[in-house]
C-alpha cells in the first residue's frame, strides 16, 4: 500500500466539484474492479475547540474536554473525500449510499491531544443490489491506534433495486412500518436547516443534504439528513451512559426527510445498548443501532 502524509487537510469544496466532475465521465464509461491501493495520513492534528464546541452544539452533545466518538469521523472526512474523489477510484462519489458505520473507541479522546489521522478504502465486495466497500478511518495518539471508524458504502447497479436507502421522489408519504416500533425514550424534531447546519460543522456539503431542490436532482422529494448527524445524536441521547471503551454499530435504513419528528429509543443490555431511530408519526425505521464491548480494530 502506497502512504501518502498530507501537511494540511484537503479542502472539500474543491473535491465535491471533482466528484460532480467525474460523476459525469464515469457515466460513458464501465466503472473498474479494484480500490485504489493508498492511505492519506494527516499527522498531529489539534482539536479546533470553536469548532468542537459547534459541533457539540449541532449535535446535540455536552461541552466537555472529552471529544464525542463520532467527532473524528469529522476530522477525516475531507481525506476519505480525497481517496473517494480520486481518478483511480472506480465509482462516482455523488450517488454512493452510506449503509453503515462502526466506530470502535479503545478510550476517551481529549480535545488537547494531538489526532494523527489515517483514510483508506477496502474490502470491495458483491451486494444484491451493486457493490460494497468501506472506508476505514483510523486515529493515532502518540504511535497508539485509539479510534477506528469504518463507513460502509452501496455502489448501486443500473439492475438493482431503483431504492437509495429512502422512499422513491414519486411518494406522497412514507409507508407505516411493518412493526411497531418501540416505545420512545425521547421525540426529536429535526429542522428544515439541519442539513446545512450539519454540513457546516462536518464539511460534507454532498447536494442531497442541503435543500429540496438539489436533493431532488437524486431522487429525494426534500432534503435528507446526514447519517453521521443521526448517529452522533443517538450517542449524545446516551450521553453520560457509555464506558470509556465501546464499539458502536448502526446501520442506515430509510432517511430523515427534512424536517421531520423522530422518535429515539434506547434499551440496556447485558453486554451495552441497543437503540433506534423511527419516524414518531409512521414508525418507519430510519437507523438500528447498538453499544457492545470493544471490537478487535485490526490493521
Amino acid at each position: 500500500m502506497t502512504t501518502v502524509r498530507l501537511s494540511q487537510p484537503p479542502r472539500t469544496g474543491g473535491l465535491l466539484l471533482r466528484a460532480a466532475v467525474g460523476a459525469v465521465n464515469r457515466r460513458r464509461a464501465a466503472p473498474g474492479d479494484a480500490l485504489p491501493d493508498t492511505e492519506l495520513v494527516l499527522p498531529e492534528q489539534a482539536v479546533d475547540r470553536d469548532h468542537l464546541g459547534r459541533y457539540s452544539l449541532v449535535c446535540g452533545f455536552g461541552t466537555r474536554d472529552e471529544l464525542p466518538a463520532t467527532y473524528p469521523h469529522v476530522l477525516a472526512f475531507p481525506l476519505a473525500m480525497s481517496l473517494l474523489s480520486r481518478r483511480d477510484f472506480p465509482f462516482a462519489l455523488l450517488g454512493l449510499v452510506h449503509v453503515g458505520n462502526t466506530i470502535t473507541q479503545l478510550r476517551p479522546l481529549r480535545a488537547d491531544e494531538l489526532l494523527t489521522v489515517r483514510v483508506r478504502v477496502a474490502d470491495l465486495r458483491p451486494h444484491d443490489r451493486g457493490q460494497q466497500f468501506d472506508v476505514v478511518h483510523t486515529a493515532v495518539v502518540g504511535g497508539e491506534a485509539v479510534w477506528r471508524d469504518v463507513s460502509t458504502y452501496l455502489r448501486r447497479s443500473s439492475t438493482g433495486s431503483s431504492r437509495s436507502d429512502g422512499s422513491p421522489a414519486g411518494s406522497s408519504r412514507p409507508d407505516r412500518a411493518a412493526e411497531p416500533p418501540p416505545a420512545p425514550s425521547a421525540v426529536w424534531r429535526v429542522g428544515r436547516d439541519l442539513g446545512r447546519r450539519y454540513a457546516a460543522v462536518s464539511g460534507d456539503r454532498n447536494p442531497i443534504h442541503l435543500s429540496a431542490l438539489t436533493a431532488r436532482a437524486f431522487g429525494f422529494r426534500r432534503a435528507i439528513a446526514h447519517g453521521m448527524w443521526t448517529k452522533a445524536r443517538c450517542l449524545a441521547g446516551l450521553e453520560g451512559r457509555l464506558p470509556d471503551a465501546f464499539t458502536v454499530m448502526v446501520a442506515f435504513k430509510q432517511p430523515v426527510l427534512l424536517p421531520s419528528t423522530v422518535a429515539f429509543s434506547a434499551a440496556a443490555e447485558a453486554t451495552g445498548w441497543r437503540f433506534a431511530v423511527h419516524h414518531a408519526g409512521w414508525g418507519r425505521p430510519h437507523l438500528a443501532g447498538a453499544v457492545t464491548e470493544p471490537q478487535p480494530t485490526g490493521s
